[in-house]
């Protein structure tokens, strides 16, 4: 069970010093925050990083409490990255820490994301002494593939 939005939200007014037991936060910071990371998150999805969260259609169909299925080892890409965009608009200063702590976990998260590309030999090359003309007319290897493929929704995605 991953965290909640809330505790997301809660834990990057933390990192930037705004923590709970100091501030009141009001609804309408919790709202503007949940935007923040939504609108964050589908940046990731974007570059391809998917982690199970649950991205909502409209902004309005978010809610704090909803359950997300984060794996532990994004939570704090998460919340570093999410306080560094929250902390200029409360007028705060993001420590040297948290902004190497949120780089280094962000590219953890899209070096994981990543699949190196398998090479593909070229159709002009003969298939070789193992190739029998019984199975098969062609003697030479299969036209590759095009990695990038559009699926359906105008996004590219690596096979």
């Amino acid at each position: 069970m991953g965290y909640t939005k809330r505790q997301f939200v809660t834990a990057a007014f933390e990192e930037i010093g705004m923590a709970s037991y100091v501030f009141d936060l009001s609804p309408d910071q919790l709202d503007s925050a949940l935007r923040r990371l939504d609108a964050m998150l589908a940046g990731w999805y974007a570059k391809g990083i998917r982690l199970g969260y649950p991205l909502p259609i409209n902004p309005q169909d978010s809610t704090l409490d909803q359950q997300t299925d984060v794996p532990d080892a994004a939570n704090e890409a998460i919340i570093t990255n999410l306080g560094m965009k929250l902390a200029p608009s409360y007028g705060k200063t993001v420590m040297p820490e948290t902004k190497q702590t949120a780089k280094d976990t962000f590219n953890t998260l899209l070096m994981r994301s990543s699949q190196q590309m398998e090479m593909q030999l070229p159709d002009t090359m003969p298939m070789g002494a193992g190739n029998k003309p019984w199975r098969g007319d062609d003697p030479f290897m299969p036209v590759p593939t095009d990695p990038l493929t559009d699926n359906g929704f105008g996004e590219i995605e690596f096979n």
